[in-house]
């Protein structure tokens, strides 16, 4: 996930939330509904209100015109879906920015308004397995979104343009979706800002074409991405063009951040360790946007393109590359199984500083075991307590603890066979925490994962010695 006890290295990053409370804003013709309505929300242990039941969305197409002079945002998202259900109405989430028409299936369609819930009712119910398609035209200034910890994503207004980050809550801010990891969905994104501006966004660049002084860029992602890894850059960025291995890199930096930028000419090595370590790349491209130092807060790992604010350090390069793997393509069930992404990520650092010739991984568990930190021991990695906590030391280090338990159980062979597995069985998919402890005893039956499971990922307090 984005946020970090590291991404760290810059700011701890603890789960988002919506404000709760929200004006209500009625919009169309309102209306009860008749039938089956979708559930508002899909009950996540710590954002019961994110993502919505009755449809799973295939593809975004989203068309974007930002001014940042006046912050004004105009936007159409067109949205393919299925419904699970038969559906006389079903919810997207959006928060702030005024909706000005709904239709599904080229028709115009009814909606209302409730805090970050859009209830949709098209003219006609919706039949199960039916694919639809719904189109919502959007306009105003879009929030920045403080979670309980004071960080803030969403959309972040910058000196000459904007960035977008959502997790776990912030693309809602910038267009309607199905907001839960669980959700991935193909993107295409069209970004149309002043001419002088570059727009960039995840997957590859597909068109740049300017008139009348504005330039609309395209993008496609086309493997599977779940919302909050979703992102759009906007300011006046220099491109830098590669390849690491056969893999296209695009890399967007900021002009201040320029002289430096060391993190460009080690993203090919980086690279080439971790496909290495942790199996195929699961992308058609990666790079980096390196942002302005201070337009935001913390890294986030953005899919096959991470955020950085400012020209990151090797530690910190390798976390947000890990993702990829780990929270990206393998992407968690629910927000309990965070620990899933930054446990591995966290341990991807400890892995890397070992075949560089430094502390071995075994010396870096060992020296936080020792340590006096009662915070890495608040809580077991599989159970934050409370949205406020997602991101918080256990599910980074502690979770990283977990991964090593698993090696040292296993021994390095059998780990690496085992890592590399996961990331292949789960590519482009989503998992949680029972699917992973059930994938481990699988592929080691000979072994007894028993005290690792209740001491170091579900127990409380500080387990004994190792």
């Amino acid at each position: 996930m984005v946020s970090r006890p590291r991404r760290i290295a810059i700011v701890t990053r603890s789960l988002r939330l919506v404000p709760a409370l929200m004006l209500v804003a009625l919009m169309g013709c309102g209306g009860g509904d008749h039938g089956s309505r979708g559930s508002s929300g899909l009950g996540d242990p710590y954002f019961p209100k994110a993502g919505n039941g009755g449809y799973d969305v295939s593809h975004y197409a989203l068309d974007l015109a930002y001014d940042p002079a006046s912050r004004h945002l105009t936007g159409t998202a067109t949205i393919t879906a299925r419904a699970t259900q038969d559906l006389s109405a079903f919810d997207l989430d959006l928060t702030g920015l005024t909706v000005d028409a709904i239709t599904v299936e080229g028709e115009g369609a009814r909606w209302s308004r409730d805090g970050q819930e859009l209830t949709v009712r098209p003219p006609r119910e919706l039949d199960e397995s039916e694919t639809f398609e719904v189109r919502v035209r959007y306009s105003g200034t879009p929030r920045t979104i403080t979670d309980p910890d004071g960080s803030e994503e969403g959309w972040l207004p910058t000196s000459r343009g904007a960035l977008a980050l959502g997790e776990p809550t912030g693309s809602m801010a910038w267009f309607p979706g199905n907001h839960h990891p669980s959700d991935k969905a193909s993107y295409d994104i069209a970004v149309t800002v002043p001419k002088g501006l570059r727009a960039v966004s995840n997957g590859e660049l597909t068109g740049e074409r300017t008139s009348k002084g504005r330039t609309t860029f395209t993008w496609r992602g086309a493997e599977p991405m779940a919302s909050h890894v979703a992102t759009v850059a906007i300011g006046e960025y220099e491109i830098r063009r590669s390849t690491a291995g056969d893999v296209p890199v695009y890399t967007a930096v900021a002009p201040s951040e320029g002289e430096s930028g060391e993190s460009v000419d080690e993203l090919s090595d980086v690279m080439e360790w971790a496909e290495y370590n942790f199996g195929p790349y699961p992308f058609s491209s990666t790079g980096v946007i390196i942002a302005r130092a201070g337009d935001s807060e913390y890294a986030l790992e953005t899919q096959n393109r991470p955020v950085f604010p400012g020209d990151p350090d090797t530690e910190l390069l390798v976390h947000e590359i890990a993702h990829q793997w780990f929270g990206n393509s393998v992407t968690p069930e629910s927000w309990r199984d965070m620990w899933l992404n930054e446990g591995f990520a966290t341990y991807a650092e400890w892995l890397w500083e070992e075949d560089q010739g430094g502390d071995s991984a075994q010396k870096t568990f060992e020296a936080l075991y020792d340590s006096d930190d009662a915070d890495l021991w608040a809580f077991p990695p599989a159970e934050p307590t409370g949205a406020g906590h997602i991101s918080d030391r256990p599910v980074y280090d502690r979770g990283a603890m977990v991964v090593h338990k698993i090696r040292q159980k296993v021994g390095d062979d059998a780990f690496y066979d085992l890592v590399q597995g996961w990331t292949a069985a789960r590519r482009h998919g989503n998992a949680s925490t029972d699917d992973f402890t059930e994938y481990v005893e699988k592929q080691a039956p000979d072994e007894d994962f028993g005290r690792i499971w209740e001491d170091w990922l579900y127990g409380e307090g500080k387990p004994d010695r190792p």
